[in-house]
């Protein structure tokens, strides 16, 4: 029975040893070498002293080396931390200290870089280092802690599965997402969470050992990773993609056959541009297309299925803490293209009131997820965890103890049929390309840059984006093109303003505070964008 992650790689191996489990460029592996790397790995990190609980994070791009430190990672017992390759220094530094990783497994060309950031994590204890390596600047000179090579390290190990360390409520992963108090917090899962993530998806999108999932997503990213565990489960193939250029997508897409294809409203934009080369492209594989994210529009959802007329669009919502909560069922996009759709299977999707009361249809309250993919919470952050997991607000009869449920903050209303549709958000987080993000973490990385004494950070609609960051910075005099770049230096490019808007002052509400629903609605008439068609 597969009760930990790396139980469904090892299961699908056994099932069937050379059917293709991973494709990157050249690069192809079947399951069972698959399999036999990630033990490789496990065994290599148990004797790096790695104990079962503690935090692995992996640090790297689209590559075939990726998926299999996730799933050796958790064959050693440990919790992986997928950390996504465009993030700066700091930002990794902050993650890095913030869940106490002990080992960091990243790109040799990396380790440079990151050394100064090592000498700051007092928890970390061993480097890995992934591909070529320069003894002199990127194997470790500079470096505080061991650096390790991968392929030294592994090929010494043993390709049989180890020992299993725990249970499936174990920790299995840490992924980080930006809250509305600034700093990225991280979101943990156990292996049963996982396990389910994959389990449900995998039921209403009909995956098969049939299957070829392109990801493209990044698996730092609750959807990209699922991409990867719900192909593992099934013994589908995995084909990770890094590109430039939309054509570069377009051509995986035909080259290997895709069958699934899971996106944000940005990628759909880039896809179905002219010159992307999709409307020429032969997509007779491709079954299925998914959003999430993010809005997508009804003119972008005309476009994606006027590009893939075969393929089935399922439209999804959901939030990292309680992974996937709605889909919409093809057969539904044409009568409810604006509609969330109606609870995954396995899932209870309830609309609760301010006051507490379960809400008719037509009434607005806060989704609230109950389910088997609700997480354990923030790590190191119990207040913030009970804010959003508590007990059922209609607990079960005869006095048993209610489950956690998952309060979204996110405002929806729900139809006489019973499917959802999506309001607003509680908070101010602004999600663009496919990422959460918080204002403060970018109002702090504004006011660093020369001049800018007040910064105010919003989120407006945008047909490609989702939501647009527009920035109002004062004193007036502050220039917008230094400010920008300042942010490109200290933010990863999704986090990086759209525009720069220098005023005199910040307007206040009566009790002195920045007036931030003055500025949505200046930002919103200023960078209108037509009204998106679902969300997610």
């Amino acid at each position: 029975m597969d009760f930990l992650l790396h139980h469904t790689l090892f299961s699908s191996a056994a099932r069937d040893a050379d059917a293709e489990a991973l494709v990157f460029k050249d690069r192809r592996l079947s399951f069972a070498r698959f399999a036999a790397a990630a033990a490789r790995l496990a065994h290599a990190l148990r004797k790096l002293d790695v104990r079962r609980g503690d935090r692995v994070a992996i640090l790297l791009g689209p590559s075939i080396e990726l998926p299999i430190a996730i799933y050796g990672v958790s064959a050693a017992g440990a919790a992986f931390v997928p950390v996504h390759h465009s993030l700066r220094p700091p930002q990794v530094r902050h993650i890095l200290r913030d869940c106490g990783v002990r080992v960091l497994i990243t790109a040799a060309d990396r380790v440079g870089e990151l050394a100064e950031v090592a000498a700051e994590c007092p928890d970390l204890e061993h480097v890995v280092a992934v591909g070529e390596t320069n003894r002199e600047t990127d194997g470790g000179g500079g470096c505080p802690v061991p650096v390790h090579d991968w392929g030294v390290l592994c090929d010494a190990a043993d390709e049989t599965p180890p020992t299993d360390l725990g249970i499936d409520r174990d920790l299995g992963a840490v992924l980080y997402t930006s809250g509305s108090t600034g700093a990225p917090k991280g979101v943990m899962l156990s292996h049963a969470n996982l396990l389910a993530g994959a389990s449900i998806v995998s039921q209403y999108l009909s995956i098969t050992a049939a299957d070829r999932l392109l990801a493209a997503l990044p698996f730092s990213f609750d959807a990209g990773l699922n991409q990867l565990t719900t192909a593992v489960q099934q013994g589908a193939a995995c084909v990770p993609v890094r590109f430039v250029l939309p054509r570069d997508l377009v051509r995986a897409l035909e080259a290997e056959r895709i069958t699934g294809l899971a996106g944000v409203p940005p990628l759909w934009a880039r896809l179905t541009a002219p010159g992307s080369g999709l409307a020429d492209a032969d997509l007779t594989a491709l079954r299925y297309v998914t959003n999430t994210g993010g809005a997508v529009s009804r003119s972008l959802l005309d476009r994606l299925r006027t590009a893939a007329p075969k393929a089935d669009v399922v439209l999804m919502y959901g939030l990292t803490e309680a992974f996937r909560s709605t889909y919409l069922p093809p057969e539904e996009l044409d009568r409810r293209p604006d509609s969330m759709g109606k609870a995954i299977p396995n899932t209870e999707i309830l609309v609760v009131s301010e006051d507490g009361r379960r809400c008719e249809p037509g009434e607005v309250g806060e989704l609230v997820h109950h389910g088997p993919t609700v997480s354990r919470g923030y790590w190191g952050r119990p207040e913030q965890t009970a804010a959003v997991l508590r007990p059922h607000p209609f607990p079960p009869p005869g006095g048993a103890e209610p489950d956690r449920v998952c309060y979204s903050g996110d405002l929806v209303r729900m139809d006489e049929d019973g499917f959802l549709y999506f309001v607003g958000r509680r908070d101010g987080l602004i999600k663009t390309s496919g990422f959460r993000v918080s204002p403060t973490e970018i109002e702090e990385a504004i006011s660093a840059a020369d001049g800018v004494r007040e910064a105010a950070v919003v989120g407006v609609p945008d047909e490609t984006l989702g939501q647009k960051v527009i920035a109002f910075v004062a004193p007036a005099g502050v220039d917008p093109a230094a400010v920008r770049a300042s942010c490109a230096a200290r933010l990863p490019a999704h986090m990086v303003p759209a525009a720069i808007e220098p005023r005199d002052a910040l307007p206040r509400t009566a009790s002195g505070k920045t007036d931030y629903p003055a500025l949505r609605a200046e930002a919103a008439a200023a960078h209108a964008a037509p009204q998106a068609a679902a969300h997610d």
